[in-house]
């Protein structure tokens, strides 16, 4: 009688915490859609042909396209032809941001994309597979005053992949090609209120660049930022949720030590889980607001990195424990055939992003795409790191059936336990395919909310209410895993109830007066528990 009160108990208590991480989720999605604006936002910029006939002019003055000491502007190529202007002496100049506008480090980042203008001409045509060649320069100032300081400089080749819709005749000529975006510049931090762009298309026919490039009319340029508002409400979120998971992370691991034992395998992962959600929570972007800090989405990238292989490990552990035998649970190395596939994959992933945002460090212009070698080298990491994804994925799946195969097992033994052990044990496999329906929940809410994302417009709007739908995939997938970590730690602790003194435990044989795991399947004062052992008999058989 007293072991079913105490299992209905805790199956309330489950109930309970259940119900309350469901309250804190739709929070966490309503923060986003309803708080939040959109994640980022696209700015165009047409670039204004600058004339620079001065000898070695890059080394000696930036070219404004507006303002108090504006460049002299060119309206059109035409007008050079006829001034006799070569395309040496063109300078394509963007200033950053628009007019009456500042710049701000709550933007935390800036990617730019180019788009050109290419006309058709019959004695000017675009080569197939054509490159072009780009000489492009970047400064900073913080008032309208100051003189230009330089960031980076850079000569920069691009492929042109670029299509036609008409005939190429004379009466085609001055028609436009259908040219893809190219990837142009991407800085990790909004340090400083101004930004100038100066780009120059060195012409050297003897050599061979800017040749059969096609008769270019414009540049394009479109920024991409992250908004403040939604950086606010973000380093908020952070700044909430690092004490929470620090707090239950550091009871977790008291509760541990307070076992007369040492901590098993799986109870090891789970706090390790806990320190890399933690690591990702700890709002360090707070500093970016002072401090220059381009390296900040390339840390970013390698926290995530650390998060997803631990969470990716978990899960093979949390199966493994609850299917292998004695001699092989309880020990890492057992697992190396489906962990080593999450060291490859994170490995290769890793090499690919200190390859295109390491170098961006030094030159932001660079991207790791506009060369064959380059285009081939992150495409062979990409997919060996998908081949280790599907191999992991193989592994899990398997695991989870022998997982499942082996509880429905089990379950034939329970008839001859005591009722108050039956009812413990049967508990303890509600929970344990509780927390696998709960993984396979966030996982699938991941992938949906992320499909939603990228084919919605990016907010829905119902009467005056607008929800953006973008905003709210960010703050809740990020807080569906806050909590789910949460829950881990705290289901997963050790209990220190006792499960009563005088029930008979069958032909398990386990001592009367042991501990009683209120969720836990793993946790005993002296050892493994008796599902554990339930489960090692029945692989045995």
């Amino acid at each position: 009688m007293a072991g079913a009160i105490i299992e209905n108990m805790s199956t309330r208590k489950l109930c309970i915490v259940g119900g309350i991480l469901l309250v804190f989720q739709v929070i966490a999605f309503l923060v986003g859609g309803l708080i939040a604006p959109s994640p980022t936002t696209a700015v165009p910029y047409t670039s204004v042909k600058c004339i620079d006939v001065r000898k070695n002019h890059h080394r000696t003055k930036w070219l404004m396209p507006w303002g108090p000491n504006h460049c002299k502007k060119l309206k059109d190529f035409d007008e050079a032809v006829s001034r006799q202007i070569e395309a040496n002496d063109i300078v394509f100049a963007v200033h950053v941001p628009l007019p009456t506008k500042e710049m701000s480090p709550w933007f935390q980042f800036m990617l730019f994309i180019m788009q050109l203008d290419i006309a058709f001409k019959m004695d000017n045509d675009l080569r197939e597979n054509a490159e072009i060649t780009l000489d492009v320069s970047l400064a900073y100032r913080d008032d309208t005053s100051s003189d230009w300081e330089e960031i980076a400089h850079a000569i920069e080749i691009r492929k042109l992949k670029c299509t036609f819709g008409s005939p190429k005749t004379l009466e085609s000529e001055g028609r436009h090609y259908d040219c893809d975006f190219l990837p142009f510049m991407e800085i990790g931090s909004v340090a400083h209120k101004y930004y100038l762009i100066n780009i120059r298309l060195p012409v050297n026919e003897r050599k061979g660049i800017n040749v059969g490039i096609g008769e270019i009319k414009d540049i394009r340029l479109v920024g991409i930022h992250q908004n403040g508002g939604f950086t606010k409400v973000w380093f908020a979120m952070k700044t909430f949720l690092t004490p929470s998971i620090l707090i239950i992370m550091v009871w977790y691991w008291r509760r541990i030590t307070l076992m007369t034992r040492a901590p098993v395998l799986l109870e090891k992962v789970i706090f390790a889980l806990g320190i890399s959600m933690t690591f990702i929570n700890i709002p360090v972007e707070w500093f970016s607001i002072g401090f220059d800090w381009t390296w900040m989405l390339l840390f970013g990238d390698i926290r995530q990195g650390i998060f997803y292989a631990m969470l990716l490990s978990f899960w093979i552990i949390f199966c493994g424990e609850h299917m292998m035998d004695q001699n092989e649970r309880n020990r890492l190395s057992g697992y190396w055939k489906q962990v080593g596939p999450i060291a490859v994959g994170s490995f290769c992933l890793f090499v690919f992003d200190m390859c295109e945002r390491g170098v961006q460090l030094k030159n932001p212009f660079y991207s790791i795409w506009t060369t064959e070698v380059g285009t081939e080298l992150a495409m062979a990491f990409i997919i060996v790191a998908g081949i280790c994804l599907c191999l992991y994925f193989l592994f899990l799946c398997f695991m989870v059936f022998q997982v499942f195969r082996n509880i429905s097992g089990k379950q034939s033994s329970l008839p001859a336990m005591s009722k108050a052990r039956r009812l413990h044990y049967e508990g303890l496999i509600f929970r344990f395919k509780f927390l696998m329906l709960i993984t396979l929940a966030c996982a699938a809410m991941t992938v949906i909310f992320f499909i939603v994302s990228q084919v919605t417009e990016g907010h829905w709007k119902w009467g005056d209410i607008t929800i953006q739908v973008n905003s709210a995939f960010f703050t809740g997938i990020y807080g569906m895993w806050n909590l789910y970590v949460f829950a881990l730690m705290f289901l997963y602790a050790p209990s220190h109830k006792n499960y009563g003194e005088d029930q008979s435990n069958g032909d398990l044989g386990v001592n009367s007066g042991e501990e009683l795991q209120l969720t836990t399947t793993i946790t005993h004062v002296d050892g493994p528990t008796e599902v554990y052992k339930l489960a090692r008999k029945e692989a045995q058989e």
